[in-house]
């Protein structure tokens, strides 16, 4: 799949662009998608509605998604977390499409619906510098305070709004709960906190590949 397209302008003071447009590398360990990152001090236009929808649409059908649900699905099974799937290969296609669906939900909603809707930037834009404390911080930070498309902060409805609804989605496809908002407040807890991971990695990874493969990835 391409990547989004956007004008090229250059950063203003930024020493650590992988591009002229203020973009990190594509991928993350050569694996893990990376689109959606771009330095902290890069001035780009606001994507579009196409655009939004098509950063959605890369996370989740890019190859490492689904090796991403897999390794998910056979956490699930040995855990039994649904114990109505059952075990065996049948279990874990359950839980395979089961996990998959609800990342693609969770991508669309917190990555363009919601956006869209919101007027926000679903872009990582990194700190690039200072400590690992602040700059640990600082990416977990985003989860509730993300840009609009006119470069202003505000509150991340995109990620928490979103994935909370892609939570509640959820029910309509699992099998019936006693108590289904406890599964409900699971899933969207654990989207919540999945997401957070990858902005830690997002923001040090600039540093990782420039200090361990001397940033030839």
């Amino acid at each position: 799949m391409q990547d989004v397209e956007t004008p090229k302008i250059k950063p203003t003071g930024s020493d650590q662009s992988d591009d002229q447009d203020g973009k990190q590398s594509k991928r993350i360990l050569w694996i893990i998608p990376n689109y959606r990152t771009v330095n902290t001090n890069t001035h780009l236009p606001p994507l579009a509605l196409k655009q939004k929808f098509w950063l959605a649409t890369e996370d989740t059908f890019d190859y490492s998604d689904f090796i991403f649900v897999g390794g998910l699905a056979g956490i699930s099974l040995s855990q039994k977390s649904q114990p109505t799937f059952g075990q065996g290969a049948e279990g874990y296609g359950k839980y395979y499409w089961h996990i998959f669906v609800d990342g693609a939900i969770e991508n669309y909603m917190s990555e363009a619906i919601v956006p869209v809707v919101t007027h926000e930037d679903p872009r990582y834009y990194t700190l690039g510098k200072g400590g690992i404390f602040k700059r640990t911080g600082y990416a977990i930070s985003k989860l509730f305070v993300t840009r609009t498309d006119e470069g202003k902060n505000t509150f991340n409805f995109s990620e928490i709004v979103g994935s909370g609804a892609a939570a509640g989605i959820g029910n309509a496809y699992y099998p019936p709960q006693s108590n289904p908002w406890v599964k409900t407040y699971q899933r969207w807890g654990t989207q919540i906190a999945l997401d957070g991971v990858f902005n830690v990695l997002k923001e040090f990874w600039p540093d990782i590949n420039q200090t361990v493969f001397h940033g030839k990835y």
